[in-house]
């Protein structure tokens, strides 16, 4: 449920159509934050794109909750970057976060490579690191770690000296 203060929001009030989609959000030092049903996440970053401009994905991320559950936040930074030119819409400059939780020890939720190109690297590193798989993600592999690594660096639950490792072409 969305709080009162945040209905005056114009983001907010173009997802109202979406209706069941903002799960939840806050207001905290000037910045919006909504929690978003995981499932509904790619419908909801497409209209934030076209109807909302908010044309570029800053960055994908996630946090480790554990032990509670869901265990995953799944963080989009989006930002509607001010528009330059004649005859275009006023210049803003907007950021919105947007968070979906994920559990189970495989993750999954749906990719929004196919509304920011962007989504690329940034979800192959959230895989890496922390094992959330994103469906219809186009080259989903390993970005920062070797193939062949077992485990997720970046969850809680992972050995803090890490596991020994031989790297075979050193």
């Amino acid at each position: 449920m969305v709080p009162e203060n945040l209905k005056e929001i114009r983001v907010v009030q173009a997802l109202d159509a979406l209706q069941g989609a903002v799960v939840a959000g806050k207001l905290d030092y000037n910045e919006v934050t909504l929690e978003i049903e995981p499932a509904r996440i790619v419908e909801v970053c497409r209209l934030l794109k076209e109807t909302c401009q908010f044309n570029r994905l800053s960055a994908v991320t996630c946090v480790d909750v554990y032990p509670l559950e869901p265990r995953f936040e799944v963080i989009y930074h989006l930002h509607a970057i001010p528009s330059a030119g004649v005859g275009l819409a006023p210049a803003r400059n907007e950021r919105l976060r947007l968070k979906c939780r994920v559990s189970g020890d495989l993750p999954q939720i749906d990719s929004v490579y196919e509304v920011w190109k962007a989504a690329d690297w940034y979800e192959r590193e959230v895989f890496d690191l922390f094992g959330v798989s994103f469906r219809n993600h186009p080259n989903l592999k390993r970005i920062l770690m070797p193939e062949d690594w077992e485990g997720y660096p970046l969850r809680k639950d992972y050995p803090v000296h890490g596991f020994k490792y031989s790297y075979p072409h050193d």
